[in-house]
């Protein structure tokens, strides 16, 4: 128990202060992570609508151009077109927050005439379906990355929120109530020191 004394109260008043100041920082932070949180939010939903919009889209076109090549045409073409696709993962902070940023080495989506088979041979379904297709490649990527950011946001969150509510409802708190008690003890012993100084003072009169 820290002895009630003038130097510990002055000890425990500056942790106080300390204590109240860490707590507007991380309040500050948590407003911060929260704020960009939600900006990231709005466009990783937005690409995930697009996936799913392209792809239905996709896979429509890749129906009627079966119809119209046949399948076993277009099943050639995809070895033709088949290619490796290299991913570079780039480690990136955000206040001092480490996530991972994905993208690849290369253009995902290419050009008509970088697809390796004369173009005169298909239909524009089979190359809306082919470009389709690539997009949503590139649009996962983006994906890959906001979930990544996204989630290190919300465990960040999470650790600003529950050490904020540490220092708040448990720490603060008992700091505070040490000094009302110290406070209290040096009130009551002046008061009684001043009372026997009076007494002293009666009594030699």
């Amino acid at each position: 128990m820290i002895h009630p004394t003038r130097t510990n109260l002055l000890i425990l008043k500056e942790k106080s202060r300390s204590v109240a100041n860490s707590i507007g920082i991380l309040k500050a932070r948590r407003q911060a992570l929260v704020r960009e949180f939600l900006a990231t939010t709005l466009p990783f939903l937005q690409g995930r609508q697009i996936v799913r919009d392209r792809y239905g889209q996709a896979l429509l076109e890749l129906a009627l151009a079966a119809r119209i090549e046949g399948e076993e045409f277009l099943e050639a073409l995809e070895d033709t077109t088949a290619r490796r696709l290299e991913v570079e993962i780039i480690e990136k902070s955000l206040m001092g927050l480490r996530y991972r940023d994905v993208s690849f080495k290369g253009k995902a989506v290419r050009e008509i005439n970088e697809r390796g088979y004369d173009i005169r041979n298909t239909t524009p379904h089979g190359e809306e379906a082919f470009f389709l297709f690539e997009t949503i490649i590139e649009e996962m990527a983006k994906l890959a990355a906001f979930e990544s950011k996204l989630k290190r946001l919300g465990e960040e969150i999470v650790r600003v929120t529950r050490r904020t509510r540490v220092l708040e409802e448990r720490i603060l708190p008992d700091l505070r109530g040490r000094i009302r008690s110290i406070v209290q003890y040096l009130g009551e012993r002046e008061r009684e020191d001043y009372y026997r100084l009076k007494r002293f003072k009666t009594c030699r009169s």
